[in-house]
């Protein structure tokens, strides 16, 4: 079992940028393939981005790419995600997740793969 808990969220200009920080409990975050997800209101759950458990791998939907970067540092069983030129759209309650194991790394853009989810962090982008 692992538990997620997302920090870093906030207020922010359109143009600005926010970095996420998941810290993960328990030993076995280096046997997870990690992702981002996002829902905003009236929305459903959306892949975000995704990374390998060595980190070689990464992730991207259409909508960030270029924008965001995940990364995640096993030795302090942490994955970030650093968000860029935000936009209003990106608003939304931003998770971090655990790809099921099992799952393959094709799954990492399919919401329903992930099992264990953080409680979410706002993020809010005016224009």
């Amino acid at each position: 079992q692992v538990q997620l808990v997302e920090s870093g969220g906030g207020l922010v200009q359109a143009g600005g940028s926010l970095r996420l920080s998941c810290v993960a409990s328990g030993r076995t975050f280096t046997s997870y393939f990690m992702g981002w997800l996002r829902m905003a209101p009236g929305k459903e759950r959306e892949s975000v981005a995704a990374i390998s458990v060595s980190g070689g791998s990464t992730y991207y939907a259409d909508f960030v790419k270029g924008r965001f970067t995940i990364s995640r540092d096993n030795a302090k069983n942490t994955v970030y995600l650093q968000m860029n030129s935000l936009k209003p759209e990106d608003t939304a309650v931003y998770y971090c997740a655990t790809l099921a194991r099992g799952s393959s790394w094709n799954a990492r853009g399919n919401a329903r793969a992930y099992d264990h989810w953080g409680q979410g962090t706002q993020v809010t982008v005016s224009s």
